[in-house]
């Protein structure tokens, strides 16, 4: 029997905004979805782009406003100096973002829904939150002190290590896309992640020969290794909105970071998703959605 790769076409936006975040930096904000509905903010992971979760935010265009954007050096937005490719940057261009979608989108309530590093940098925020009716991070890479910082700094090291020997090169997009679901990370992700990972995470050469990543792998590196510096930093006793964390299966051999079992954390939400690694919105979109929708209708109505 053939079975026919399923094939993920992002829509074009109803409308982007340019965002300048400092003086090397812009960031490329896009509007999707149904602009009458509550208002939801979406980024993405480390070296990767929030076009690739469109298995997860196609099933939001109906009812939501979606306005998602890549974090610096990824996805839309150009390649900027290395030297601010760091979480403390990405701290700031989450608050500035916020402000730039209040100014040129209007302002209304705005519930945040952020995976990974992305998650991690509005954690930091110094607005603690308080910019959002309600907020739901998908798998964010925390840790607390002890044996779990010392098992969690050791991964990031080797994670960052096997970042930065990554091809940076490829002759087409299908050579990438031919590996990808070879890949512990990958295999359980649903079909048609594979393409669609190369479509929103490579761009073709300045020379027009082959292709090279969008986020170049010296600067996904840079966050891996230093991850574990400001993963024990958040305290979510002083968070000032409804938080909802998603978590990946804490049962499972972790095949990025090691996931934080926060059922002991007692002001916020916590779920994890069996079977789930640290793509679970690639992987059970539909399990993810039905999650958040439960949180927001229990704390926005």
């Amino acid at each position: 029997m053939v079975t026919t790769e399923a094939i993920w076409e992002v829509p074009e936006p109803l409308s982007t905004s340019e965002v300048r975040v400092d003086d090397d930096a812009v960031i490329t904000v896009r509007q999707h979805g149904n602009p009458s509905g509550q208002r939801l903010i979406l980024s993405h992971g480390n070296g990767l782009a929030i076009d690739l979760y469109y298995p997860f935010w196609s099933l939001l265009l109906e009812d939501f406003e979606l306005i998602v954007y890549d974090l610096r050096n990824h996805g839309w937005n150009p390649v900027s100096v290395l030297e601010n490719h760091t979480l403390p940057t990405f701290v700031e261009d989450h608050d500035k973002i916020l402000a730039a979608i209040d100014r040129d989108y209007g302002s209304k309530p705005k519930i945040g829904v952020f995976h990974s590093i992305s998650a991690l940098a509005s954690l930091l925020s110094a607005n603690k939150g308080s910019d959002f009716a309600a907020r739901v991070l998908f798998d964010p890479p925390l840790c607390k002190p002890g044996r779990g910082y010392v098992e969690f700094e050791e991964a990031a090291e080797r994670v960052s290590a096997m970042t930065r020997r990554r091809t940076p090169r490829f002759e087409t997009r299908e050579e990438l896309a031919s590996v990808l679901p070879l890949l512990p990370l990958f295999q359980n992700a649903v079909p048609g992640v594979a393409d669609l990972f190369t479509r929103t995470t490579l761009r073709e050469s300045d020379t027009g020969e082959g292709y090279v990543l969008r986020c170049p792998r010296e600067y996904e590196a840079q966050i891996v290794q230093y991850a574990s510096t400001f993963a024990v930093l958040v305290d979510f006793d002083s968070v000032l909105c409804p938080t909802k964390v998603i978590g990946a299966d804490p049962t499972l051999p972790f095949s990025f970071l090691p996931s934080l079992d926060l059922s002991d954390a007692i002001t916020v939400g916590y779920d994890f998703l069996p079977n789930a690694t640290h793509l679970l919105q690639l992987e059970q979109p539909k399990e993810c959605v039905e999650l958040m929708r439960e949180f927001l209708e229990s704390v926005t109505g």
